[in-house]
């Protein structure tokens, strides 16, 4: 049988002015498997990973069908993977001009079935581990070919890359935040072990993965972004993921590196180290280390609950759990974290009513994933929900 994808479906938006006469949609899904005429499951080599492509769309509502038609391809070359696709797509404007935004993780490159798959999150020539950025609607130029990439992205050259930012391992949550007359882009992303972030995405911004994790404080020197049982692989970890020797200095040979504005559970290397030893010596593998994994990521910028002004919401796969994420007013720096609504799930979406009163948290159907904790049910009791959470008047 060919393998599950973490993918299908991916993100969706909808234009800023979908009820004023431009009624567009736009979704990405994966739609090939490079593997699928090979033998078994497909893979490429022994580890070398599943290997899809992504495609992205901009469909119109006809509202008298209730059908999505008309489909316009954006583009049908985004790498996918059976782990690590990323895929959140928002609508932010960049100088008051409105934009399409995407996120493509490293493919898991680096790890598991894809531990001797290259990483390209560094690579320029490649979108994988990127932010993409695209026109909202195509600018049909002189020979009128409709051109879906910004003229101005940040890495245009010969060839126009959609490229806005990259360096970036599995950014899973994506939200905008208004900040006086302009919008700042958030983003929260899964972490190996430990660190994962929450970065504010900028122009040209590296956000270090694989080099650097968290904050560039050292605990990960002497470690990599994973680690495999595979003996035929190089290094120490056995794995494509480059050795970290030295995050502070990886940081400041990285152009336009970013560090995240809040980084959870920055871990000490020893710990990580006896995690990561545990996993290649095939002795113990430790379900629970110390990880948020966060999905989904909602603004609150509401007056509804006090105190809430200018929070993250972030939901974990992990442990069920919400987090909120208190920002300061220049939503530049965390002024504390706290977590709520605790249930036996798999926190996967969130989303906020427009009075800011309402929750919406979706949970995933099954505990599987591409690690070892695939079809792990053991922990989970409230499967493929719509949960709502409402903050009562005062």
């Amino acid at each position: 049988s060919k393998p599950w994808p973490q993918g299908g479906l991916m993100g969706m938006a909808m234009h800023p002015d979908f009820d004023k006469g431009k009624p567009f949609v736009y979704l990405a899904y994966l739609y090939d498997f490079e593997g699928k005429k090979r033998p078994g499951d497909g893979l490429s080599g022994d580890v070398n990973g599943y290997v899809f492509t992504t495609r992205l769309v901009r469909f119109s509502y006809d509202s008298a069908k209730r059908k999505l038609i008309q489909p316009t391809t954006i583009c049908d070359t985004i790498p996918g993977s059976n782990d690590h696709n990323s895929g959140r797509m928002i609508i932010a404007e960049i100088d008051s001009v409105p934009y399409l935004f995407y996120t493509i993780g490293d493919m898991g490159a680096g790890q598991y079935k894809n531990a001797g798959r290259t990483n390209h999150a560094q690579d320029l020539n490649s979108y994988e581990g990127k932010i993409l950025r695209f026109n909202i609607e195509p600018v049909v130029g002189k020979d009128s070919v409709a051109d879906w990439i910004p003229h101005d992205n940040p890495f245009n050259g010969s060839r126009k890359s959609a490229i806005w930012s990259l360096g970036h391992r599995n950014a899973q949550g994506l939200t905008v935040m208004n900040k006086r007359n302009q919008q700042i882009i958030i983003a929260s992303e899964h972490g190996p072990f430990s660190d994962d972030e929450i970065n504010i995405i900028r122009r040209s911004g590296n956000y270090g993965h694989p080099l650097v994790i968290g904050y560039a404080d050292g605990n990960y020197n002497g470690l990599a972004a994973g680690v495999s049982k595979l003996d035929s692989l190089p290094g120490e970890w056995h794995t494509s993921y480059p050795l970290i020797k030295d995050e502070k200095k990886n940081a400041s040979s990285i152009q336009n590196y970013t560090d995240p504005i809040y980084s959870f559970e920055p871990t000490p290397v020893s710990k990580i180290r006896g995690v990561m030893k545990r996993f290649k010596d095939f002795s113990k593998w430790d379900r629970d280390w110390v990880s948020l994994a966060p999905s989904g990521l909602a603004a609150y910028q509401y007056d509804a609950i006090p105190g809430w002004k200018n929070s993250l919401l972030i939901t974990s796969l992990k442990n069920g759990k919400i987090v909120r994420v208190q920002l300061d007013a220049e939503l530049e720096k965390v002024l504390f974290v706290e977590e709520l609504f605790q249930q036996a799930a798999r926190y996967r979406d969130i989303a906020v009513s427009a009075d800011g009163r309402r929750f919406y948290i979706t949970t995933d159907e099954s505990v599987s994933t591409s690690g070892p904790t695939a079809n792990n049910r053991t922990k989970q009791s409230i499967h493929g929900a719509v949960i709502e959470y409402t903050f009562p008047d005062q």
